[in-house]
């Protein structure tokens, strides 16, 4: 799952981040209003947290005009902002749900969680590949009902390829998946990440296929290159 966090206080964006990704989550973080409006209308995400407060283009404004391109991305409003008129014209712009400062960070992830399984609720929130199921919710895959120990780059990783199980998937489009704007991937991160998802998932049947020149995808053959 991609986040997008929008908050100009960098030290709570940091903290933030920080615990999201140890979660499981890739997270980009934007400081202003204008950038997230660019962001949000060149780059595919699947929740955004928005801080209202916001220089250059305050955050109502940015959830409009999110709304008015027909994008139908879940929002939780983050905002120092506590007036009922301000939670009233927050949830009445677009957003799904206000949280207000100081928070404590298990209700923020309590609250995202909800967010997803609400917005996967005419899909599946548990996807199946073989042996293997990962809970897009609860962030974790297990292997003949046996929870596998993954790190957050290769949950992110066996995510996007679960999601789209038998189609090659590129290495552009992992780096999106699993990386945020600004952090550095060495030229051989994906392989790297490749190689350590396999060694723990081939005990359950499963591997990562390498198709020269186009990419990877599952295989449930244990044999790869």
């Amino acid at each position: 799952m991609r986040l997008l966090l929008v908050e100009d206080d960098e030290i709570l964006s940091d903290g933030i981040s920080k615990a999201l990704r140890q979660a499981g989550y890739t997270v980009d973080q934007i400081m202003s209003g204008a950038d997230a409006d660019l962001a949000l209308a060149s780059n595919i995400f699947d929740l955004l947290i928005l801080d209202l407060g916001l220089p250059k283009l305050d955050g109502l404004e940015v959830l409009r005009r999110l709304r008015a391109r027909k994008q139908t991305l879940p929002v939780l409003i983050l905002t120092a902002r506590d007036r009922l008129e301000d939670r009233v014209m927050g949830l009445d712009f677009g957003a799904d749900d206000y949280l207000t400062k100081p928070f404590d960070l298990p209700e923020l992830e309590a609250r995202i969680r909800a967010m997803i399984r609400r917005q996967m609720a005419a899909g599946e929130v548990e996807v199946s590949y073989g042996a293997l199921k990962l809970d897009t919710v609860g962030r974790r895959v297990t292997g003949n009902d046996e929870l596998i120990d993954l790190s957050a780059r290769e949950l992110a990783l066996l995510e996007v390829l679960m999601l789209r199980a038998n189609n090659v998937v590129n290495k552009e489009q992992l780096i999106e998946h699993m990386y945020g704007f600004g952090e550095e991937v060495s030229h051989n991160a994906i392989e790297v990440n490749i190689h350590r998802l396999r060694k723990k998932i081939e005990p359950y049947g499963v591997s990562v296929k390498a198709i020269r020149g186009l990419g990877y995808l599952l295989s449930e053959s244990v044999e790869h290159d």
